[in-house]
């Protein structure tokens, strides 16, 4: 189900999972969680204008929040780790960020493949600024028009990804997986899950 966190097996084999920072350092994914409740963000792959909107939203979550509240926030995309630096400066997206080319933690906490949109019956979120055409057409530009350097490398574009509460240690205690492309939880009740203020 969309928000059944994982059983503590898919956690245990979760922590063992390696994943990459900006500089193509291999960290495994227990250490991100070890230490301290952890909210971590999989995003769709590092070209989706959707996700750079709700990753801009996130950036706006207050450093001075998450210290009082005891709490990191991680972003995992399932490209390319070349790709962390540029997708850092263009959302402005100032904590932690990795990649998961290999898509083994997806897979491990169950986000699925799918390249529908909202549901014509569901409200947008409100991190979705622009219009599909113009997510599009900014998603080319932002992506492959101006690096062509990193076409092929962004990740699988029929990824979905996840919102989830970790830690501290093997624990989960929030889990939403998106069900289309334009899922992720509001960053408002994300932080409340987490009890983070914000903003």
């Amino acid at each position: 189900m969309a928000t059944t966190p994982p059983s503590s097996d898919f956690l245990s084999n979760a922590a063992a999972l390696t994943v990459f920072d900006q500089d193509g350092k291999e960290v495994s994914f227990g250490s991100l969680i070890n230490d301290q409740k952890t909210v971590v963000v999989f995003i769709r792959h590092f070209f989706c204008g959707t996700c750079q909107q709700y990753v801009v939203q996130l950036a706006s979550v207050r450093k001075d929040a998450l210290e009082q509240a005891g709490v990191r926030l991680v972003v995992v995309g399932c490209g390319d780790w070349r790709l962390i630096k540029h997708y850092c400066e263009l959302t402005g997206f100032p904590y932690a960020m990795y990649a998961d080319p290999s898509r083994s933690l997806y897979t491990t906490f169950g986000l699925v493949e799918s390249l529908e949109r909202t549901p014509a019956n569901e409200p947008k979120r409100s991190y979705i600024g622009r219009s599909f055409l113009g997510n599009v057409v900014r998603s080319l530009w932002d992506g492959a028009i101006k690096n062509p350097q990193y076409i092929g490398k962004q990740g699988n574009i029929s990824q979905l990804g996840g919102d989830f509460i970790f830690g501290p240690g093997e624990t989960c205690s929030y889990a939403s997986r998106m069900k289309h492309t334009e899922d992720h939880v509001e960053v408002a009740d994300l932080m409340k899950e987490a009890g983070v203020a914000f903003p």
